[in-house]
């Protein structure tokens, strides 16, 4: 067994995301050796409870690596874990990165400055429609590399844009590549690869897209990117989730819409709060200091907070919400940060399953 197998088995077992490896690993001195303890060790683990230690314990019984291994191998699907080292660079720097990434097709170089982020609406207008047709073609032709989320809407229009226009695009799952959600879209993927690109995925290979895949795909988006591009979006759509992280690592742009259309509030929420108002290309190239920007060091897994394994601003509002629930609002006005800091933060708690809110924006912990 090595460590790279183990790596792809972690990643197939329910309940283990890189915070509870990394704790096995400083335990045991490996995943590899992880794999080979006792439900008793494991137990002793910080975080690992009864149900996840016998999970593990039993993955020989309880997971079909091999039939994983071949399917992959079958169907033309590389696997990168952490532990290879052409796994992307900037994927590292992620809180939480992937144990493992299923490709297929050719992934462009990232940290290069010419990567951008196209995301939006599934409920796109046809204003909408045609203004991430044009952007996304504008990017094309100066040479960005397209990524998104292969949902209907915006995605949709990004991927299909940069396909017909003869570009790079990278399309980022919240299923398993033999899964592919929508199923609608399998032929745009199958473009996608042929023409240069490549559909990626964290989750294993027939890992159903489930509601909570989705905020999970979209760090995955926002790290790849060095700029994001929000083109229509109501309050509500996981696209601020995505420039929320965006603003973590990169740059966060949006375009304006009509102000009695419910689909643009999102863009202008993101403009109202520093989001670079786009109009045409000259806008986005301006914004990302396109051809230039370099990698921005970021917070990596070994400077995280020890408790919890996250951002000493994310520990910090974590505590805040401990003293009681509270609204957005009073999140807000009591920590400073600004809304979109503030939503990167609450995403990364909500990914690590230690808050939760309501459909009225009132956060509390779980």
């Amino acid at each position: 067994m090595t460590d790279r197998e183990a790596c792809i088995i972690l990643n197939m077992i329910s309940g283990i995301g890189y915070v509870k490896y990394r704790k096995l690993c400083d335990a045991f001195g490996s995943p590899a050796a992880a794999l080979e303890a006792s439900q008793a060790e494991l137990m002793e683990v910080s975080g690992i409870n009864e149900p996840l230690a016998e999970g593990i314990a039993a993955w020989r019984s309880a997971v079909d690596w091999e039939g994983e291994m071949k399917f992959a191998s079958d169907n033309g699907v590389r696997i990168l874990t952490l532990c290879d080292e052409a796994y992307p660079e900037v994927l590292r720097r992620l809180y939480d990165p992937p144990l493992a990434l299923y490709i297929r097709g050719a992934l462009p170089a990232f940290g290069t400055g010419n990567v951008l982020a196209v995301v939006g609406s599934r409920r796109i207008s046809r204003y909408g429609e045609e203004i991430t047709a044009r952007l996304t073609a504008d990017a094309v032709a100066a040479g960005m590399v397209i990524v998104s989320g292969l949902a209907f809407g915006a995605d949709t229009v990004a991927h299909r844009t940069t396909v017909e226009n003869g570009g790079v695009t990278v399309a980022v799952l919240g299923s398993g590549l033999a899964r592919l959600h929508p199923k609608e879209n399998l032929p745009l993927a199958r473009q996608i690869i042929e023409t240069g690109g490549a559909v990626i995925s964290e989750f294993p290979l027939h890992c159903p897209a489930i509601r909570s895949s989705f905020p999970r795909r979209n760090r995955i988006v926002a790290r790849l990117a060095d700029g994001v591009l929000v083109t229509e979006c109501g309050i509500d759509s996981g696209a601020l989730i995505t420039a929320g992280l965006a603003a973590e690592y990169g740059v966060v742009m949006a375009v304006p819409g009509r102000v009695d259309n419910p689909q643009s509030r999102g863009c202008h929420r993101l403009i109202k709060n520093g989001a670079a108002l786009v109009e045409d290309f000259a806008d986005i190239a301006e914004a990302m200091g396109f051809g230039s920007l370099p990698l921005e060091e970021t917070e990596t897994p070994e400077n995280l907070d020890a408790r919890n394994g996250l951002p000493e601003d994310a520990a910090a509002l974590l505590e805040l919400l401990r003293t009681g629930e509270k609204s957005f609002d009073e999140l807000a006005a009591a920590t400073g940060f600004d809304a979109g800091r503030l939503i990167s933060l609450l995403t990364m708690l909500e990914l690590q399953l230690l808050i939760r809110h309501s459909a009225d924006q009132i956060y509390s912990t779980r």
